[in-house]
């Protein structure tokens, strides 16, 4: 498997095209499908959702089998190893921690003019999480998604989740008791999407949907953006490793595929200024693969989306990560914190050689759930604050007003809005007289 490249080499430019494709929009035929799904949805209601169900699923969910109650859930955490549930007991305890820090207060102040201003911070009323349900269950997900909500005080939080017909795994339903989930509903795909959006009669609207899925889920949460809250549209996980000559080429090897192996589409990147160490980590690269159980997936990914690049120097490094705007970016280098101001757009920075991105998939305590394909240019990390409104306070007096009213008259003129400086001209004129 050849990955070494040049920065300098002509090919790069090829390889620079590709990354830089990351973020593409979904294809029409995709966009089409759903977008018949979620008017159905928006119409028929539950009978809709159970014709989808049915049609994608192949399964039918009774109506006496839609929900899952949070007895059911607590009732799961006895099923499990008594270290799965304690693992996962660690992460939920360590995610709320760090998220319990990104709270925010409501607050006020009077002005010199005596006008009294604030902003009123309240929590979201209802939120829905996708949980996915293909060949794999991710409970650090619901973890990652839910915690948050229940930190800034969301009133109820639902989950849907594609049905199966030999059960829930025990772990998912744990997680989601773990994590506050207050009810669970056997549903999937777009058409769980659009129930949580514009709500049926067993599955209630929700204020924001937030949680990963598939093509399908993406561009239904993309479409019904607006209607309610999304959290963002995900696309194909990625990590940039900057390493330089201090760096472990078995290590860096490693977290490549720890990222590959998400998927064939994910991108798996490292920048370094040595030579030697880009030949170790594509040798380390190539006998690792042999190991893995999910080697298939890992090795089309590095073949078709991963890279080691061999930069001029840790400065290049540094600026292609930039232009890269990565969801992941692991410094592997002697002094990780001297770079770590130099760094504009990531979602996540982690820093020095003990500190793999798989850790903080898990339980490092920030979450997992970031901005992709280059979105990190402007988005951010899943947090409280995506859980939270903003309401501001304006409470006017009659002096601020005759002191104010010449400015604001002006603008409103500027603006060609009458009635808007007659507005206030009106009640300064009324305090004259």
């Amino acid at each position: 498997m050849k990955l070494v490249l040049r920065t300098t080499d002509a090919r790069f430019a090829r390889v620079r095209r590709r990354l830089a494709r990351r973020g593409e929009a979904m294809e029409s035929g995709v966009e089409r499908s759903v977008r018949r799904t979620l008017d159905d949805v928006r119409e028929r209601g539950d009978r809709a959702v159970a014709a989808a169900t049915l049609r994608f699923d192949r399964l039918r969910v009774p109506p006496s089998r839609l929900v899952i109650e949070r007895a059911e859930m607590k009732d799961a955490c006895a099923k499990l190893p008594r270290a799965d549930l304690a693992a996962l007991r660690v992460a939920a305890r360590r995610i709320k921690s760090f998220h319990a820090r990104q709270r925010e207060k409501s607050f006020r102040y009077r002005d010199e003019l005596g006008v009294w201003l604030g902003q009123e911070i309240r929590p979201l009323g209802r939120v829905g999480l996708y949980v996915p349900g293909g060949t794999a269950f991710y409970p650090s997900s619901v973890l990652m998604n839910a915690i948050p909500a229940q930190v800034a005080g969301v009133r109820e939080v639902i989950a849907v989740t594609p049905p199966h017909e030999g059960g829930e795994p025990p772990t998912l339903l744990a997680a989601a008791y773990l994590a506050g989930v207050d009810r669970i509903f056997r549903v999937g795909g777009a058409q769980a999407v659009a129930a949580l959006a514009y709500g049926t009669r067993r599955i209630p609207r929700v204020d924001k949907i937030v949680g990963p899925g598939n093509a399908y889920v993406a561009t239904a949460k993309r479409l019904v953006s607006g209607w309610v809250g999304i959290d963002m549209v995900a696309g194909p996980s990625e990590v940039v490793i900057v390493a330089d000559a201090s760096a472990d080429p078995d290590l860096v090897a490693a977290d490549l595929l720890a990222q590959a192996e998400h998927g064939v589409d994910s991108t798996a990147v490292c920048l370094t200024p040595s030579l030697r160490l880009a030949r170790a980590i594509e040798r380390a690269v190539v006998e690792q693969l042999a190991e893995l159980p999910r080697g298939d997936v890992a090795r089309r990914a590095m073949r078709e989306n991963g890279a080691v690049l061999v930069t001029r120097s840790l400065s290049e490094a540094v600026d292609l990560a930039n232009e890269l705007a990565p969801e992941h970016l692991e410094l592997a280098v002697k002094n990780p914190r001297r770079l770590v101001a130099r760094i504009e757009h990531a979602g996540a920075i982690f820093l020095g050689h003990c500190s793999p991105e798989a850790f903080g998939d898990y339980l490092a305590g920030p979450n997992h759930v970031l901005p992709t394909g280059g979105s990190a240019r402007f988005a951010s990390p899943l947090g409280v604050y995506d859980f939270l409104k903003r309401t501001s306070i304006i409470e006017a007096n009659p002096r601020a007003l005759a002191r104010l009213g010449e400015p604001l008259l002006r603008l409103a003129k500027m603006e060609g809005l009458d009635a808007h400086g007659a507005a206030v001209a009106r009640r300064i004129e009324r305090r004259r007289s």
